[in-house]
C-alpha cells in the first residue's frame, strides 16, 4: 500500500511539473486527467459486464476476478428461468418511448410558447412553473398515488407516462433554448408567405430544436427507463412488471444468483448506452447551445 501511495504521489508531482514547465505540458497534464476520470466513470459499466459471466461464487471470490469469464451461457439459462426477461423489455420500452414523444411534443410547445409569445400573466405563469421545480418529488408522490387510485390508473402504464409529460423542466429546457436560437425574423417571414402557426412550429422551428430535442429526450429517456419508485406503487401484477421492478424480483431471501442479475442488469443498461452513443452529437450540441449570448 506503501509503494502504491508513493507511486501515484510521483505520478501527480510528474504531471504538476510538466505542467509548469511548458504550455504543451499543460495540454498533456489535461488530457491525463479526463482519462483517468473517464476511466473510473467506466469501472462500474465494466465490473457489471464482467459480473454477468461468473458465478456467484467467483463474485464473492477474493481478491476479486476482474477478467471475463465462461459462466455467461449458465447464468442466461438461470436468467430466462428466474423472469421473463422479454416482457419486461416490451414493457420498459412501451412506457419510455410513449412518455419521451410526448414529453417532446408538449415541452416543446410550452417552452416555444413562453419563448415567443406574449400574453397576460406570461412572467408571473412562468415564475410559478420554476417554483415547482424547487418542490421534491417525493413531497408528492402520496398526492399523486391517491390521484392515479381515483383515476383507476393503477396497474395501468398512464399513470406512468400522462402525469409528467409536460414537465416544468422540460418546458423550462425548450424555452431557453428557443430564445437563444429561434430567430424572430424567420417566424415573420412565414407568417408572410402564409404559413399557419401550427405549420410555422412543425415546419420552421421543430428543425431548428433537433440538438434540445436530443439532450431532452435522452435525459428523460434515461429518467424514465430507470424509474422505480411510481413503478413499484402503481404496478402490481407481474405481467406489467418493467425492467427496473423486474430486477426487484431477482433479490431473494433464500438466495440470489447474481451472476444471472447482473447479466439481467447488462441487458437493462444496454438500450441506455446505444441511445446515447447514437445521440450523443446531438446531445452535445444540445447543451452548448446558447451557452454564449449572441
Amino acid at each position: 500500500m506503501i509503494k502504491l501511495i508513493c507511486f501515484l504521489c510521483a505520478i501527480i508531482a510528474f504531471f504538476v511539473i510538466i505542467s509548469i514547465a511548458h504550455p504543451t505540458g499543460r495540454k498533456i497534464t489535461l488530457y491525463a486527467v479526463l482519462i483517468v476520470v473517464a476511466l473510473i466513470m467506466l469501472l462500474p459499466f465494466y465490473l457489471m459486464f464482467v459480473m454477468s459471466t461468473l458465478s456467484t461464487n467467483q463474485i464473492y471470490s477474493f481478491p476479486p476476478i476482474l477478467v471475463f469469464d465462461s459462466n455467461l451461457i449458465t447464468n442466461f439459462k438461470n436468467m430466462v428461468e428466474a423472469v421473463n426477461l422479454p416482457r419486461a423489455f416490451l414493457n420498459s420500452c412501451i412506457v419510455t418511448f410513449s412518455y419521451v414523444f410526448l414529453v417532446l411534443f408538449f415541452c416543446s410547445i410550452g417552452g416555444y410558447a413562453f419563448s415567443v409569445y406574449e400574453f397576460p400573466g406570461k412572467n408571473a405563469l412562468f415564475s410559478i412553473l420554476l417554483v415547482t421545480m424547487m418542490i421534491p418529488a417525493t413531497a408528492g408522490i402520496i398526492p399523486w398515488f391517491i390521484m392515479m387510485s381515483k383515476f383507476g390508473w393503477l396497474n395501468d402504464y398512464k399513470a406512468l407516462i400522462i402525469p409528467g409529460c409536460a414537465n416544468a423542466f422540460g418546458i423550462f429546457w425548450m424555452r431557453q433554448y428557443c430564445q437563444n436560437n429561434v430567430p424572430k425574423e424567420l417566424m415573420e417571414a412565414a407568417r408572410i408567405d402564409g404559413c399557419s402557426e401550427w405549420l410555422i412550429f412543425f415546419r420552421v422551428i421543430a428543425p431548428i430544436l433537433k440538438p434540445a430535442y436530443a439532450s431532452l429526450g435522452i435525459m428523460q429517456f434515461v429518467n424514465q427507463w430507470n424509474e422505480f419508485t411510481q413503478a413499484l406503487m402503481i404496478l402490481r401484477k407481474e405481467k406489467y412488471y418493467t425492467l427496473p421492478l423486474l430486477l426487484k424480483t431477482m433479490v431473494s431471501d433464500r438466495g440470489t444468483d447474481y451472476g444471472a442479475m447482473m447479466l439481467a442488469s447488462t441487458c437493462a443498461v444496454l438500450p441506455l448506452l446505444i441511445c446515447f452513443l447514437c445521440a450523443s452529437k446531438f446531445f452535445m450540441d444540445g447543451l452548448t447551445a446558447g451557452a454564449v449570448k449572441q
